[in-house]
């Protein structure tokens, strides 16, 4: 169920005269944009590879010109594209964490064999995620403890059925 593209930045305006845009990025850390000259953007749910230029990077703005648009004009019709990278150019992430897209669409079960739906959104709440699953049938804290195995290869998410009794909160 893993992802080919992941979106790290969104398009949100023009910025000057001479066709650059203003990103607001999507990942932790926006120092991923410094020196980045490749990526694709997403736009009408097609993906185009570009080459980027980016002149200013700051934890919540990215100034960069895309190849070929030179005025404001054209660069205002980028507005609410995404800019993408692949998987082979993605951050290598930790160990036990994953890509939030990854996890969407995965099916949850417990460990005594309980199904529950698919993830159908994280949130995101500084002291750690919630998944929600089947549309807010269930929403679960992401512990490790209650956490039991995640396979994101195989779209399959397992949670201790003990645990999730004491911290899950189901729809009644």
């Amino acid at each position: 169920m893993s992802a080919a593209y992941y979106r790290i930045g969104v398009i949100v305006r023009p910025h000057g005269v001479h066709g650059a845009v203003k990103l607001e990025p999507l990942t932790d850390s926006s120092r991923r944009f410094k020196g980045m000259t490749e990526a694709f953007l997403e736009m009408h749910g097609e993906m185009h590879p570009v080459q980027l230029c980016v002149s200013s990077v700051t934890p919540s703005a990215v100034i960069l010109t895309v190849a070929g648009c030179e005025t404001p004009e054209q660069a205002n019709a980028l507005r609410g594209a995404y800019v993408c990278v692949d998987r082979a150019h993605a951050v290598k992430l930790p160990k036990d964490t994953y890509f939030v897209t990854d996890l969407i669409g995965c099916d949850t079960f417990d460990t005594d064999g309980n199904a529950y739906g698919k993830l159908t959104n994280v949130y995101e709440t500084g002291a750690n995620d919630v998944y929600e699953i089947a549309h807010g049938k269930l929403m679960v804290p992401a512990l490790k403890r209650v956490l039991h195995e995640v396979d994101v290869d195989a779209g399959r998410i397992t949670f201790d059925a003990d645990v999730l009794k004491e911290v899950g909160l189901f729809e009644d």
